[in-house]
């Protein structure tokens, strides 16, 4: 593999990785995490 195809490689993987850590931090941030954990109610 060549210079130019592992930089590449390494930028893709961070804007992907950045932004799924992005998407996380804003749920957390908006509170859609903790609507979900309130309401669930099992049977046991």
């Amino acid at each position: 593999m060549n210079t130019s195809a592992i930089v590449m490689m390494v930028v893709a993987m961070v804007v992907i990785w950045g932004g799924l850590a992005l998407a996380i931090a804003s749920l957390v941030r908006h509170g859609a995490v903790e609507d979900r954990t309130e309401n669930v109610h099992r049977d046991l």
